[in-house]
């Protein structure tokens, strides 16, 4: 009986109209290295080091999107190590990721995320990186949420040696809001 029950809740996941994938992402921080969150340019002293453009919230918000769809993560689509992915913009990798969502039948429907960093503080800019993502994910500015935290002075994140994001996203088939709508 057990293992009936058990094949039936993995059949209902297979086929779930809607899924939950967190992700995360750190980057050392340096000085002379631009830093972008939600592809938006932050004014500071101090980047983020990366093979790519190293958008600490654009890479969390890409593996959450992958886990939710059951993808993979960031680092099998854009391995480190492949030259075309050096120097590459997260907005991009992000574009493909969801195209690929898309083909599949699914949409995004919120984002909700928290940036980790001592400084710069970025209370005056959280609504231009929110903006900045809805337009990426083409949901409305209030799908999107963004809370940004310090370190407290503890830890990489408080010594101003990393900067962290951690992203949760909800998906949607594209079926079940043609049928919500219809």
């Amino acid at each position: 009986m057990q293992a009936v029950q058990l094949q039936l809740a993995r059949e209902e996941i297979a086929t779930a109209q809607v899924r939950v994938g967190i992700g995360h992402d750190t980057h050392r921080l340096e000085p002379g290295r631009p830093l972008l969150l939600g592809g938006v340019r932050i004014a500071h002293d101090r980047g983020a080091v990366g093979h790519s453009d190293a958008d600490v919230l654009l890479h969390a918000l890409i593996d959450a999107l992958l886990g939710a769809a059951g993808l993979g993560d960031i680092g099998e689509w854009f391995p480190n190590d492949d030259p075309a992915n050096r120097n590459r913009r997260s907005s991009e990798m992000l574009a493909e990721v969801l195209s690929a969502l898309r083909t599949q039948g699914w949409r995004p429907v919120n984002a909700d995320g928290i940036v980790f960093a001592e400084r710069p503080k970025l209370s005056s800019l959280k609504s231009e990186i929110r903006e900045a993502v809805a337009r990426l994910l083409a949901v409305p500015n209030s799908a999107v949420n963004l809370k940004a935290k310090t370190g407290e002075g503890v830890g990489p994140i408080g010594r101003e040696e990393a900067i962290s994001a951690e992203v949760v996203v909800l998906l949607e088939r594209e079926e079940a809001s043609n049928t919500l709508e219809g």
